[in-house]
């Protein structure tokens, strides 16, 4: 099981893309995720089809063409640099995406019915909140979460994590459909700072629901969580962590809702003695109590 769920950095690769990743192929049903490398001047087209998709670029900027329109993503220079401006397309859609300098560009998806209208999110307006404390310290990009973007399935979030640190923690589930949790389907995306950087990732079930991973994972690795507890993602000390969160389910609500592992809920109530980490935030551009809010989720 932990062959399956956790896909080494190249392994799912396909045609133009370093990750290939359709909800057939993950063995569920909704989410999906695909990374596309573009040299300098390279084009790429894209048909939704049943799928919605956010454009986020990883690394360089893009032009992203779609119902008749033209978005222009700044982009940013890699994932440790704040956050980026994305664009939303719905089901049913053809994408031109160009990259006149090149860069890699994540195609965050969900299985949808339902049809939303295209929208273009600035990166100055994807709220960024530092959730935890202490060791626990991470700092968090919304850009796709169901109260910054409006979309059918669709949830997304990106995670950065100081070198020595503990992310996805306390560890939370979200697989039951009952109150204060949601059943989604969940890819994690690594990227990690420094020259041979790594970091872990735990995922752990229950005995009528049995997964067990623990990965040691590196920049381009992917570990899905279909079910089941997961957390912590480790920082190892000196290489700074991030990771791309992309989730969707069947609920007829578009809601991240989590329960915490009993054993280890109690975590959270030391936090309010704790100071959140002071290299949080990471990047100059994220100053401001609007940028700098805590949440304990």
């Amino acid at each position: 099981m932990t062959t399956k769920l956790h896909l080494t950095a190249g392994s799912a690769a396909g045609g133009p893309y370093e990750l290939d990743l359709t909800p057939e192929q993950a063995g569920w049903t909704y989410s999906g995720l695909r990374v596309l490398a573009l040299p300098a001047g390279g084009t790429h087209r894209y048909a939704t089809g049943e799928d919605e998709v956010v454009v986020l670029p990883l690394s360089g900027g893009c032009t992203v063409e779609v119902d008749g329109q033209r978005y222009e993503l700044a982009g940013r220079s890699s994932v440790f640099a704040g956050p980026t401006d994305v664009v939303y397309a719905p089901v049913g859609t053809e994408l031109r995406i160009g990259s006149p300098n090149g860069g890699r560009f994540a195609l965050c998806t969900a299985r949808a019915s339902r049809r939303y209208p295209v929208r273009y999110l600035p990166a100055a307006e994807v709220p960024v909140t530092l959730r935890g404390a202490g060791p626990s310290s991470r700092q968090v990009h919304e850009f796709a979460m169901p109260q910054t973007l409006d979309a059918d399935r669709i949830i997304a979030c990106e995670v950065i994590t100081p070198g020595g640190n503990w992310s996805s923690y306390p560890p939370h589930k979200h697989d039951e459909d009952r109150p204060g949790e949601s059943v989604l389907e969940e890819i994690y995306y690594f990227d990690v700072r420094g020259v041979n950087g790594m970091a872990y990732q735990r995922v752990y079930g229950t005995p009528d629901r049995p997964v067990d991973v623990l990965a040691e994972v590196r920049s381009g690795d992917v570990v899905l969580v279909p079910h089941g507890w997961h957390g912590p993602a480790m920082a190892v000390p000196g290489y700074d962590l991030y990771y791309l969160n992309v989730m969707a389910g069947p609920g007829p609500a578009r809601a991240w809702l989590i329960s915490d592992d009993p054993a280890h809920a109690w975590v959270r109530g030391t936090w309010t003695e704790q100071p959140v980490d002071p290299r949080l935030p990471m990047t100059a551009e994220m100053t401001g109590a609007e940028r700098t809010g805590r949440h304990d989720a």
